[in-house]
């Protein structure tokens, strides 16, 4: 069975930080892309930060120079370290890990809000 948790959200100050991260379980996970998105409310869920099995990263614009995605292939574990964080980052943040259209996989989100 896949399980894909994540953890670290809350209530944070603009200009805090955070960070999330995402355990997976039932999967290789070294070969799969994962990802973080988010969606807020009364919009779509949008892709926030991507990481391939290599390492290779990619950022939403919005968020680039503010969020670091990472992975620990030995901890199972995807990150993502946000900073700087502005009010219009409240959303549920959402892992994926993705191989194949019928591997694709999501966790149950958590939720950052960025409120003084």
């Amino acid at each position: 069975q896949v399980q894909l948790v994540e953890s670290g959200g809350g209530l944070v100050q603009p200009g805090g930080s955070l960070r999330l991260s995402c355990a997976a379980s039932g999967i290789s996970f070294s070969i799969y892309r994962m990802a973080w998105y988010r969606q807020a409310p009364g919009k779509q869920r949008e892709l926030v930060a991507t990481i391939f099995s290599g390492g290779i990263t990619n950022y939403q614009d919005s968020v680039k120079g503010r969020f670091t995605i990472s992975r620990d292939n030995a901890k199972n574990t995807a990150y993502l370290q946000m900073t700087m964080l502005k009010p219009e980052d409240t959303a549920v943040y959402y892992c994926n890990a993705f191989l194949t259209s019928s591997r694709d996989y999501w966790g149950q989100g958590t939720q950052v809000t960025v409120s003084s």
